[in-house]
Parts: structure tokens; sequence; C-alpha cells
């Protein structure tokens, strides 16, 4: 039979072996790392899901045209094309809070968010698009400083040899939660209504929230605290002059041509893929008669493969064969996918194989992330100014994304669904040669 000792430690051969304390989640273990980016990430695609696929939708089917839907779409992804203007200075310069330099922000952006979406409520049972793209872009405002902080955090904590797996975890997460938005609220939009669609938006991301505060950037950090660690600023040239001179650090790591190159690549792909997947989904349902509910869940199933599957296939060659190698082989696929769409659509398939088209045009570009942002991260630490650097390329590619969903209705008007989709395989062609390129 065991024993109770009467002191807090053991003795093994008279030495007193003191009890191991339990360390308290933090990212300085790797699953850890793991789980909070992927379960962050998932939160954004859960959002990302109700807002940008299963509304744009049902407004599609209600008779808002492309223009609007396009509008909408680029409204709310606006604060993330400001990403470095407003967050990342913010984050950088601040003084480090007791909780975490980064983790204070992200818990405290993520609280903002979660406001914002509760007032989807006060919207009423059947708002209009102008009123709900204005409360998503205020929660966009909040939802853009948490994904700061998460990427600094990324940068700050993930070793070269795991890009590749936190890439296809990340993700993955986000996939995940795009595919359940979407395929959930355009079910819920269609049958309970817009009410019931935002409180059960609200009620999934809650506990998602919740995670940041029981993970820790290091294992002394404070779980919750307002305080800030207190620190003595050696005397500097002043505000001015240290904005000044960050601001030419930050010009210079861009004149360098590798990184002129790669962000015009994450400012391409996102622009020619809404260039080419916003009115097309439009023409789906307007057009050829395609149910709003339907549509969402076949993009969400799409979605769902690529980013899970494929993106964990495509995460462990991204570590094999290295990032850059793996994003160019991808651009050239991406090139592929969408010519193949345009020679279906231009035979006159573009009903019937509406499936094939959207796989083609989602399911491949899902993937070509997995490389992509490992890429981003290397190139950013290899320059000065590296964690604004980062945000940049990040900002790059939401304003591609925002310009070609508020573009999309003008260019639909005056080139054919086949004149775009072959346009889009040339942009991604010659981002895959840009890439081949590089010195």
């Amino acid at each position: 039979m065991g024993h109770f000792p009467h002191d807090p430690g053991t003795s093994r051969g008279g030495t007193t072996i003191a009890p191991r304390r339990l360390r308290p989640p933090s990212l300085q273990g790797p699953g850890w790392r793991l789980t909070l980016f992927s379960l962050l990430y998932l939160y954004q695609g859960l959002v990302a899901g109700f807002a940008l696929t299963a509304l744009a939708n049902h407004f599609a089917a209600a008779g808002s045209s492309t223009a609007e839907v396009g509008r909408h779409l680029a409204v709310v992804g606006l604060p993330w094309v400001l990403q470095p203007l407003l967050w990342g200075p913010l984050i950088d310069r601040a003084a480090p809070y007791r909780m975490g330099p980064r983790r204070f922000w992200l818990v405290l952006a993520l609280a903002a968010a979660q406001v914002c979406l509760a007032g989807l409520l006060l919207l009423g049972p059947a708002p209009g698009l102008t009123a709900v793209s204005v409360v998503l872009l205020l929660h966009s405002l909040a939802a853009s400083l948490a994904d700061t902080a998460t990427d600094r955090m990324i940068a700050g904590t993930v070793p070269a040899e795991e890009l590749g797996r936190t890439s296809a975890g990340t993700r993955a997460g986000f996939v995940i939660g795009n595919a359940v938005g979407a395929a959930l609220f355009a079910w819920l939009l269609a049958g309970a209504g817009f009410s019931a669609s935002a409180i059960t938006l609200l009620a999934l991301t809650t506990p998602l929230t919740l995670v940041a505060l029981a993970v820790r950037e290091a294992p002394e950090d404070r779980l919750l605290s307002l305080g800030q660690v207190p620190r003595e600023r050696p005397p500097g040239p002043g505000l001015a002059r240290e904005t000044v001179a960050f601001a030419r650090r930050l010009l210079a790591a861009f004149r360098v041509r590798d990184a002129a190159i790669l962000l015009g690549i994450c400012f391409s792909i996102d622009f020619a893929l809404s260039l080419f997947q916003v009115p097309f989904a439009v023409a789906l349902v307007q057009v050829h008669g395609w149910d709003a509910t339907d549509l969402s869940r076949l993009q969400a199933g799409l979605a769902l493969l690529g980013g899970t599957l494929g993106a964990a296939g495509i995460g462990a060659g991204v570590d094999r064969i290295g990032p850059g190698r793996a994003l160019r082989l991808l651009l050239f696929a991406c090139a592929v996918a969408f010519g193949l769409a345009g020679l279906l659509i231009g035979a006159g398939f573009e009903a019937g194989a509406g499936p094939v088209i959207l796989g083609l045009a989602s399911v491949v570009p899902a993937l070509l992330y997995v490389a992509l942002l490992p890429t981003v991260l290397l190139a950013s630490r290899d320059g000065r100014a590296s964690a604004t650097q980062f945000q940049i390329y990040m900002a790059a590619m939401n304003l591609g994304d925002v310009a070609g969903a508020a573009l999309a209705g003008a260019v639909a008007a005056v080139a054919g669904p086949t004149t775009v989709a072959l346009g889009v395989a040339a942009v991604f062609l010659a981002c895959a040669r840009l890439r081949g390129m590089r010195a």
C-alpha cells in the first residue's frame, strides 16, 4: 500500500525531490502553437463563411446585383487592406503587457469583434445589405487587429522547419470554418432567418475566442492583466525621426527585386480570383437558376476538400521541397485549372459543369495558399522591418481581393466568363514565370 508523504516532495535515498510543476499552456509547446493558430483561423473562417459566402448568395438570390454583392465584399474586406497602417505600428511600438506583447492585443480585439457580431442582432429579422455591410465592417476592424496579433505570434514563435505544417493547420482551420459557415448559415438564412443565423454565429465563435485566454505566449505571462511590463526606454532620436527611419527601412525592403515580385504576386492572386468567382457565383443563381443554399453547400464542400486533405498533403510537401518551389508549381497548376474552366465555359457547359468549374476555381487556389504563407514569412524574416513587411504582403492579398470584388461587376459587363477565366489563367501563368525569375 502506498502512503502520502507529509512534505511536498518525495524522498529517494535521503534526497528530497521537488514535485514537478505543471507548466501552463503556452506557445513554447509545438502542440499548443498548432492548436491555437488553427482555432484562431477557424474563427475567421466561420465569420467569412457567413459574411462572404452565405450572405452574398442569400442577397444574390434576393435580387442584389453583381455590383451590389461585390460592394458588400469590398466593404467587409477593406480593414484587412489597411492592417499595416492601422495595427502593425500599434502592436510593434507598444510597451509589452504582462499578458504577453501580442496576446494582450489578440484578446482585446477578439472581445471587440464579438461585440460587433452581437450588433447584428440589432438590425432586425430582415435587414438591408448596406446595414449588414456596415456592422461587418466594424467587425472586420476588430478581427483584422486580432489577425495582426496572430501573425506576429506566428512569425515570432514558429521555427522555419514547422512553417509548412503551421500553414497547413491555419489553412485547414480557415477553410473548415468557411465550409461549415457557408453551409450552415445558407441553410439557416433560408429556413430560420437572419436573426437566428446571427445568434448561431455568436454562439459558435465565442468559445473559440476563449482559447486565446488559455494559451499564453510564454509560461510566465499573466493569464489576464491590463498591466504593462515596466521598462526603461533608452534615449532615441524622437518619435518623428523614428517613424521616418522606419518608413525608409520598410521602403528599402520592398525595393529589393524579389520582394517587389512577391508583393505583386500576392496582389494578383486574390485580384484575379475575385474577378472570376464573384460574377460566376451570381450568374449561377440569377441566370442558371441554382438554389443559393445548394450553391453555398457546394462551395463549402469544395473548400473543405482543398483545405483539409489537400492542405495536409501540400503542407508536408512544402516542408520537404521548400515553399518557393512549391509555390511556383501551384501557380502553374492554377493557370491550368482556370484554362480548363475557360474552355468548359466557352464550350457551353457553364450550367451543367458548374460544380467542376467551381472545383477548378476554388480547390486548386486553396492549395496555393499553403505554400504562399511560408514563402511570405521567410521573405519577411530576411528583410528589415520584418513584422510590418509581412503584414504588407498580407494586405496586398486583401487589397487584391477587395479590388477584384469591387471591379467584378464592371468587368463582367464588358467581358464574358470565358474571357475572364482565360485572363485569370494568364495572370497565374505570369506569376509562375515571375516567381521562376527570382534571383
